[in-house]
């Protein structure tokens, strides 16, 4: 596929179409967009440079992470690079923010940087573009997330069981009232989470959803506790989450545990070193990233003799000061 069958599409010049791929303001609107959906319907993709096209895929994996902020993916994300690295692979990370239209993005310049392979933690559950980026060769391994379908890799962690451990473990320290505070639960590791705790506890969890997961929220899901009555118990989606609510109930006199027991998720570093420490939900993060990478690389290096695996990993309790 090149530019000129492109342009013949399109009913233009190969000019044209080299102009809406790098200059587009130097075409009118209705050519270009006759020029992209050219481009859409024979699934063109421009090369990123002249020793990619002559190897048809250069020596680089690309990694798509929801939030590159979250220390979560940080730790994902350096078991990917040491892995690829000793395997001579270099590897390119894109930060979707949990934006679909930038996840796009971000794998349309993977795929003109003619990757081997993308390792992909995606912003919904719709697999429409993953499946574009496997019609062109370009092969996928699902990070932290259950597959798609069973002709494709992924590694994820058991968020359900995630979910009753945490809740398990409150009821066990007395608590009868517990808050969940979450983001989004389009999002399916909080979707899980929230099932695997409400599936745990006899009564129903009072849910507090928050926009993103950050500390920040989290002080804010402390401030909409404290205003509508703390509970006994606290469970946060992530530790960044948690790390926020315990800052704002310790600003405003309340005991951690002794009036509120709190917990997080994941077990990032700065869970055992925060004010109280941090009871939270361990994941295999680099382990994650090591294997993710060892099952993309050998589909790449033997498609015939690969054979497709789902592996999911068990969650652990780390118990610390936060819960009784």
């Amino acid at each position: 596929m090149n530019i000129k069958e492109v342009a013949e599409r399109a009913g233009v010049s190969p000019g044209t179409v080299s102009n809406v791929l790098n200059r587009p303001a130097k075409v009118s609107a209705s050519t270009r967009t006759r020029v992209e959906a050219a481009i859409d319907e024979l699934g063109f993709v421009r090369h990123g440079s002249a020793s990619t096209l002559r190897a048809g895929y250069s020596r680089t994996i690309g990694l798509s992470v929801i939030d590159i902020g979250n220390p979560f993916f940080t730790d994902v994300a350096a078991g990917v690079e040491e892995t690829a690295s000793a395997l001579g692979y270099a590897v390119i990370l894109g930060n979707s923010s949990g934006s679909r239209a930038k996840e796009e993005r971000n794998l349309q310049v993977l795929a003109e940087q003619r990757v081997r392979g993308v390792l992909i933690t995606p912003s919904d559950e719709d697999p429409a573009r993953l499946d574009r980026l496997r019609a062109r060769g370009i092969n996928v391994v699902l990070v932290d997330h259950p597959p798609h379908r069973t002709d494709q890799c992924a590694v994820s962690v058991n968020d359900v069981v995630g979910g009753k451990l945490a809740v398990h473990h409150l009821l066990k320290g007395g608590a009868t009232s517990i808050a969940y505070v979450s983001g989004p639960l389009t999002i399916r590791q909080c979707q899980d989470r929230f099932e695997g705790a409400s599936r745990t506890f006899p009564g129903s969890l009072r849910l507090i959803q928050m926009p993103e997961m950050t500390a920040r929220t989290g002080e804010q899901a402390a401030l909409d506790l404290l205003r509508t009555g703390v509970p006994d118990a606290v469970f946060c989606a992530n530790d960044l989450l948690a790390l926020g609510v315990l800052r704002g109930l310790l600003q405003a006199g309340v005991r951690v545990p002794d009036d509120v027991a709190l917990m997080g998720y994941d077990d990032i570093d700065f869970a055992s070193a925060s004010a109280v420490s941090l009871t939270s939900i361990r994941q295999p993060t680099h382990q994650l990233g090591r294997v993710a990478t060892e099952l993309l690389l050998d589909e790449c290096d033997r498609p015939t003799a690969h054979a497709h695996q789902q592996i999911v990993f068990q969650p652990e309790l780390i118990v610390r000061e936060s819960t009784r």
